[in-house]
């Protein structure tokens, strides 16, 4: 049931931050995620016997259609995703640098802090080591832990507040692609878009843009975000 009429707390009281991973907690700008754009073009060419031209036009119709390319490799083609999730994020982690700023943010952040990816949680570890963010959180909900159902598919979200035992009501969530926000809303979760000009996969969902009623807080500047939340107690952060 569709709950986005009720009031939201203020972003200060909220009990529960749900943070996307990749491209949210790092820029879009850094030249990890085009590493995993470029493997799954590769795997695809190699199990299906594609140019690589071909198999990239694939994996993005399939993340359009199915919320994620593994989705639709699964779904149209019965991949087993262990083979897949391990050689795309066979990458080189150390190109993303610490996070200070982001770090001193969120032990400043009260509440209880979650991951929920797309990706794996052996991915997601290897980040939050990366940038130093690891201690911060209480958990990771991955795909493998979602039944491989991706963002922005509905389910996935309710089987993340079961596991974690949360209030959506008192909650929000934190993610680079707004579509994915939609569910959240739905559930009464507060939700923060973090928008990036220069996203990999703008292109790929611009017709997003067109329905913005469920995204309540949009910035290009997430560190600086969160410092506003704890620097404006009772108050939302202003929209930037």
């Amino acid at each position: 049931m569709n709950q986005d009429h009720h009031p939201r707390p203020p972003v200060d009281q909220l009990e529960t931050w749900v943070f996307d991973l990749d491209n949210t907690l790092y820029p879009a700008s850094s030249s990890l995620f085009p590493q995993i754009d470029v493997r799954m073009r590769q795997f695809i060419a190699d199990r299906l016997g594609l140019g690589l031209d071909e198999a990239f036009a694939l994996q993005k119709r399939y993340y359009r259609e199915f919320g994620t390319t593994l989705r639709g490799l699964m779904t149209v083609h019965g991949m087993e995703p262990a083979d897949f999730l391990a050689y795309v994020h066979d990458i080189d982690h150390s190109v993303l640098e610490a996070a200070p700023r982001l770090d001193a943010a969120l032990a400043a952040l009260p509440g209880r802090k979650l991951i929920f990816t797309n990706g794996s949680e052996r991915h997601a570890e290897k980040v939050l080591a990366q940038l130093g963010l690891e201690r911060h959180f209480a958990g990771i909900f991955d795909i493998a832990a979602a039944r491989f159902i991706p963002k922005p598919q509905s389910e996935c979200y309710d089987l993340m507040v079961r596991r974690f035992d949360f209030d959506p009501r008192n909650a929000a969530m934190v993610e680079d692609l707004q579509r994915n926000l939609a569910p959240a809303a739905a559930l009464g979760m507060t939700t923060v878009w973090v928008r990036q000009d220069d996203h990999p996969d703008a292109r790929v969902v611009m017709d997003d843009h067109d329905h913005m009623g469920h995204v309540h807080h949009i910035t290009d500047d997430l560190s600086h975000w969160l410092e506003q939340v704890v620097a404006t107690p009772k108050a939302p952060p202003s929209v930037r």
